[in-house]
């Protein structure tokens, strides 16, 4: 007895009383005849039907029973038992019957089961199918999970052309070609007219994938599609996936190469292009516009902010984000130029004005310069690279500090009064802590200049509970590493040897070195000490606590800036050195609040210039210095006795410096370098320029409770409103403007039926705008419904922003908008 026809039996029994079995090819008679399942009556038809009918109906209605005739149904009109045969089960033991009952599918499928004879040959194929059936399915339904598991998805047409569009992506065909086999080809293609306008006389999925990329395109320009709206949803949640995001990256590829997209893409403007992400070419395009407006003056900074913002939600942008911010900073330098006043009326006047907005335009240029390098695309910014740097040195660090140099020259003591001066820090901000009886860690970060030190503010007071104040601070001259590490710690009297070493003494001892300055330190504080950042950072959190108990001040020393520019095989690498160095004194200061340190203040022994390209002989002191002794050189100034003046350079007594001894500074005017062997030119250090002596003093605390918020997001316009076409358009305010403590929100919008159903595409938005002006806050959104959206008309509609909660995938609702969906046709999208 085959157990097939046991288990097929069993199946029928649990939901009919009475089944009959027709042996229509008299085959089974012996496996009737030895089949006994408990509770189960049988009773062989043989011209008995009245008796029968008697029997199971009156005398035995609650009993089980098999009806078995050895040979085909009758027909209907002899059929005695016809109307109990149409109200109960029918056991058939053919391929197609036996499949039907393995599938729990009624004879109704018996057509859908026999035209797809060879889905249900493999067990692994009719087990997937049978695990995703539910009772109420028609065979619409049946088809399209057939076609999922034929394709490995879910049973959803967008789900399942992903799965096969990535296969071709792959350069496979083994699930469409399954399909094919299977006799589903043909509702493949009658779904896909159905949902996305696709028809062909010879459909295919690479046939469909190049009129998706190009019907999506001509939506997006004007143009004629021949794909319906459903299309476009499609293809933007099919580029938005994280799973099949490469495939529709090469698809992408082959299609934009098979449309000609590069030819068309390239005779259109800029406008046209810049809500559109379908080709990487796009993305591509835009940059080259961007350059090309700025290099020539076309595009103001703010229209070019506004397009890289605009990209931002694109799929190439991460691609092309280094790019994107080089163009963008160019376009920030170039305007914060001609807007600045370079004129200053003294020392002080100087510091002030660099330490309030000029020292912008050293960030900005560093940004470019930053992301130029990263963006490897030197050829595509060669122009505009050149452009900036003409401007960053001609027309901003050679003007300021030529304008700068006349009152250095003019200068008889180095000062800047109210100006904090470098040898004044310990006294100033470390002192009143230790009084206070309050502990206090002091970051010391080598050649960490002013503007580097205003971004870290930036970024500390974006962090939760820590505030962050900075002021400038004018350097000790010459501003190089010995001396302006010196100058910190607690002193008396700073003295420069006068030998070739170079090294200044504290109070008559060598400053020189992590262990010498600790002992400075302890001389003055005796629960004090110094040590190396990376030092520091290995220690686990007891040992850290330890350190932080243990001593009342703190000296923590870094240095990754200083040490990549002042090589130079690596002074190229600088400002990348430099977003390395933010992100390493955030988790020292991180490491510190987290061993209970509340006072944090982070400084510099000097500044530096820094030139990217390659410097020209003008650059160079044509005369060198000249005097009785000269003890020590570098680019930027040289310590001696008996220093001849020049016209070229300034020189300084000790005195006039806050120096003891007799050694004396020579520094050439501006940003003028001394020739060395075996050093770098473009990272120098040691001179009086502004971005080499005004360095930063941040004062870093951290607070008990919460301090940093998020923006809200309105919708503009009531609830209410109704859709009637085939898109929404939407627009959301930025109800405040980013700031440090006021942190930017991202949402993710769409519209949902009732029942929870996305009906349309889905949005990621991005909220940061710096603006003060609400105008530039606001954000259209259009949304394109999908057919989906047919099945909720007459009814209400949500257009629900949702927002990821911290660390994990889930989404929560953050707000929301009623629509009301009344439309006049099902089909029809307006474009």
């Amino acid at each position: 007895m085959s157990d097939r026809i046991i288990q097929a039996l069993q199946r029928l029994f649990e939901k009919h009383r009475i089944v009959f079995w027709y042996d229509t090819k008299h085959e089974l008679r012996a496996d009737f005849t030895a089949l006994s399942i408990p509770g189960i009556e049988k009773i062989e038809l043989v011209n008995n039907e009245f008796g029968i009918k008697h029997r199971i109906l009156r005398e035995l209605p609650e009993q089980k029973f098999l009806l078995f005739r050895d040979g085909p149904q009758p027909p209907d009109l002899d059929n005695w038992l016809l109307d109990v045969q149409l109200g109960h089960g029918e056991f058939r033991t053919d391929q197609v019957a036996l499949w039907l009952a393995e599938m729990e599918l009624s004879p109704a499928f018996a057509e859908v089961v026999q035209a797809h004879a060879e889905f249900f040959g493999a067990a692994k194929r009719k087990d997937a199918l049978k695990r995703m059936l539910k009772s109420d399915d028609s065979a619409s339904i049946i088809l399209l999970k057939m076609l999922a598991v034929c394709s490995g998805a879910e049973p959803r047409l967008d789900v399942i052309l992903e799965a096969l569009l990535a296969e071709l992506a792959d350069g496979g065909e083994e699930r469409i070609r399954l399909i094919g086999r299977c006799g589903l080809n043909d509702f493949l293609w009658k779904q896909m007219l159905r949902f996305y306008g696709y028809e062909s006389a010879t459909p295919g999925l690479r046939d469909f994938a190049i009129e998706l990329f190009k019907s999506c395109y001509a939506m997006g320009v004007s143009g004629t599609p021949k794909l319906t709206a459903e299309a476009l949803v499609f293809l933007k949640r099919w580029k938005d996936s994280r799973q099949y995001a490469e495939s529709f990256e090469r698809l992408s590829e082959q299609c934009a190469d098979a449309l000609g997209i590069e030819k068309d893409v390239d005779q259109r403007e800029l406008r046209e292009l810049i809500e559109l992400d379908y080709f990487e070419l796009i993305d591509r395009k835009i940059v080259t516009d961007l350059v090309q407006g700025v290099s020539t003056h076309t595009m103001s900074a703010g229209d070019v902010i506004l397009s890289v913002r605009q990209r931002r939600q694109g799929h190439w942008y991460a691609q092309y984000a280094d790019l994107y911010s080089a163009v963008e900073y160019a376009a920030a330098f170039i305007h914060a130029l001609e807007g600045a006043r370079l004129e200053m009326t003294s020392m002080a006047d100087g510091v002030q004005n660099y330490a309030r907005s000029w020292f912008k335009l050293d960030q900005l240029y560093r940004k470019f310069i930053f992301h130029t390098r990263q963006s490897g695309q030197a050829s595509l910014l060669s122009t505009l690279n050149t452009q900036v740097e003409n401007l960053y040195t001609n027309n901003f660090l050679l003007k300021i500090n030529n304008n700068w140099q006349v009152f250095v020259d003019a200068a008889t003591q180095w000062d800047a009064p109210p100006i904090a001066l470098q040898r004044q820090f310990f006294s100033r901000w470390v002192q009143p802590y230790i009084e206070r009886k309050g502990k206090v860690c002091v970051v010391i970060s080598d050649a960490f200049r002013y503007e580097i030190g205003e971004e870290l503010q930036s970024l500390m007071r974006q962090e939760d509970r820590f505030e962050a104040e900075l002021e400038p601070v004018l350097a000790m001259l010459p501003s190089y590493t010995q001396l302006g590490m010196a100058a910190l710690l607690p002193n008396k009297t700073l003295t420069l040897m006068n030998d070739e070493t170079g090294v200044a003494l504290v109070d008559g001892q060598s400053a020189q070195g992590t262990a010498n300055r600790s002992k400075i330190l302890s001389s003055v504080v005796p629960a004090s000490i110094a040590i190396q950042a990376e030092d520091l950072m290995k220690m686990e959190r007891d040992e850290s606590r330890a350190l932080v108990r243990d001593n009342e001040v703190i000296y923590i020393y870094h240095n990754l800036i200083d040490k990549t520019g002042d090589t130079r095989d690596t002074e190229e690498r600088v400002f990348a050195a430099t977003e390395d160095t933010l992100q390493e004194l955030i988790r020292i200061i991180k490491k510190l609040a987290n061993a209970n340190v509340s006072n944090v203040l982070v400084t510099a022994d000097h500044g530096f210039i820094y030139q990217n390209r390659a410097l020209e002989d003008s650059d160079f002191m044509v005369s060198e210095p000249e005097g009785e002794g000269i003890y020590y050189r570098n680019r930027r100034f040289v310590l001696g006795t008996g220093m001849r003046s020049s016209v070229s350079f300034k020189t300084f007594m000790p005195v006039q410096l806050g120096l003891e001894g007799t050694v004396e500074v020579q520094i050439p005017k501006s940003i003028n370098r001394l020739r060395q062997k075996g050093s770098g030119s473009r990272f120098v250090h040691g001179g009086a320029t502004l971005q080499e002596v005004v360095i930063p003093v941040l004062r870093i605390n951290k607070k008990r409770q919460s301090d940093v918020s998020r923006v809200e997001v309105e919708f503009i316009g009531g609830a209410g409103k109704t859709i009637t076409s085939g898109q929404v358009a939407v627009v959301l305010y930025q109800s405040q403007a980013v700031t440090d403590k006021i942190q930017g929100r991202k949402l993710r919008g769409g519209i949902y039926a009732q029942n929870g159903e996305l009906i349309s595409d889905s949005h990621e938005l991005i909220f940061d705008l710096t603006s003060e002006n609400p105008r530039e806050r606001e954000m259209p959104v259009r949304f394109v419904l999908s057919r989906k959206a047919d099945e909720a008309n007459g009814q209400q509609a949500i257009l629900r922003l949702e927002e990821l909660v911290d660390g994990t995938s889930h989404y929560r609702e953050y707000k929301t908008l009623s629509y009301t969906i009344r439309r006049s046709f099902t089909s029809d999208f307006d474009f």
